[in-house]
């Protein structure tokens, strides 16, 4: 039975629980972190055009770094339902600028949001430490810079590409078909010699998934526990949480924080959320309730 014990936190363990970065080393990842989230796009689904400015997205990072995000990753292009591509030079153009800046000003993981290998290079070049590939590494030349440069990277499932994920994804069974792609990823990239403690794996919650594919993900995050990689989750605002909960986007607060705190239950060691203050402060009274230690 693969489904995960509702109601504590999942005693499975990784190899190692924490990550291996370039340059920062060794992140613990127990207690689970935030990854926070920053779009310099004008489209993306729920903060688009909000810091297309450097000021603005500079500024935007610190306050979620001082509100407890442990990484803070950079999007250039927009990977909504539907999204247009973005030029190679636009995307670099929207995002080196402002990780150059982050790099020098915070001291926590800088993530580049890319599938495309010349902007997750000037990334790296800039100092990121993370390249975030929602196509899982497998466009030209994304493995061999991971290789080469010794970054982490988390590798994402989706069906279909960003333009088309959402015409009628169907599965059989969702949640094998995710563990089969993921297991089949990291085995592939290990052989080629990208160390396994350097990769993330990320479900792909919305990517080519139905509203019940989704909730089932959550429920069952820790059939991906096996693979020995740390779980990254981004459910944060998403439009599931919309069409559970009769929501528009800036309503979907409470629905990403319970869909946060059951994937942390269920084993997922980072989780990617706009909010990341609210985000914090529900991962820290879960902490305090499962760990009667804390408050004696």
């Amino acid at each position: 039975m693969r489904r995960a014990d509702h109601f504590s936190i999942s005693t499975q363990s990784l190899e190692r629980r924490g990550i291996e970065f370039q340059k920062h080393r060794f992140m613990d990842l127990e207690p689970p972190v935030i990854m926070g989230i920053l779009n310099i796009t004008p489209d993306s689904f729920s903060d688009g055009g909000f810091f297309l400015s450097i000021d603005d997205a500079v500024a935007r990072a610190h306050e979620m770094v001082n509100h407890g995000a442990a990484m803070v990753d950079v999007g250039g292009e927009s990977t909504r339902p539907f999204a247009e591509p973005v030029p190679l030079e636009e995307e670099i153009r929207r995002t080196l600028p402002v990780i150059e800046r982050l790099v020098d000003e915070l001291n926590v993981p800088i993530s580049i949001d890319t599938r495309h290998q010349e902007v997750a290079r000037a990334a790296i070049e800039a100092g990121a430490s993370i390249v975030n590939d929602v196509n899982a590494l497998r466009g030209p030349g994304m493995e061999d810079i991971v290789l080469e440069t010794g970054v982490c990277a988390v590798i994402m499932h989706m069906k279909g590409t960003p333009l088309d994920m959402q015409v009628s994804p169907s599965y059989d069974d969702v949640m094998e078909e995710i563990l089969s792609f993921l297991k089949e990823r990291v085995e592939h990239m290990t052989e080629m010699g990208i160390r396994k403690d350097r990769l993330i794996l990320d479900p792909g919650i919305g990517f080519g998934k139905r509203v019940g594919d989704n909730l089932t993900i959550i429920r069952e995050l820790s059939i991906f526990l096996d693979i020995g990689c740390p779980v990254l989750v981004g459910a944060s605002r998403k439009s599931f949480i919309g069409k559970v909960l009769g929501r528009e986007v800036n309503e979907r607060l409470e629905g990403s924080l319970v869909s946060a705190v059951l994937a942390v239950m269920n084993g997922a060691s980072i989780i990617r959320a706009h909010d990341v203050g609210e985000t914090k402060r529900a991962l820290d009274m879960l902490g305090a309730i499962i760990d009667p230690e804390i408050f004696k």
